[in-house]
């Protein structure tokens, strides 16, 4: 892959929908998981900080490389240039369309 490609993710993650920015999109090794690397962030230029976009910075930093489900994946695109990273609430309110349940082991059930 060029080394000037963008792509944009966005993602389900714990009731939230993430959407971040990397170089680097790939099936990966793991089956079922989506590898993202090399993430994109906007450079502190100004007084302006977006606080999600510096919370997600924050969540992600020291990752070299992510491994995300296949089935929380709602979007991958290609973009010309990289965009504000950020983190949003999902709601079900007037919506008819319903997240892919996602199995979670409780600690108890051992």
């Amino acid at each position: 892959m060029s080394d000037n490609q963008i792509f944009k993710v966005i993602f389900h993650n714990q009731s939230k929908v993430y959407e971040i920015y990397a170089q680097n999109v790939d099936h990966g090794i793991m089956f079922g998981f989506i590898e993202v690397e090399e993430l994109i962030f906007g450079e502190k230029t100004s007084l302006v900080v977006d606080p999600t976009e510096e919370s997600l910075k924050n969540e992600f930093e020291g990752v070299k490389r992510t491994y995300i489900p296949m089935h929380s994946i709602i979007r991958i695109d290609e973009v010309t240039k990289e965009g504000t990273a950020k983190i949003t609430e999902t709601s079900n309110n007037g919506s008819n369309v319903m997240p892919f349940p996602v199995y979670t082991k409780s600690s108890d059930s051992d």
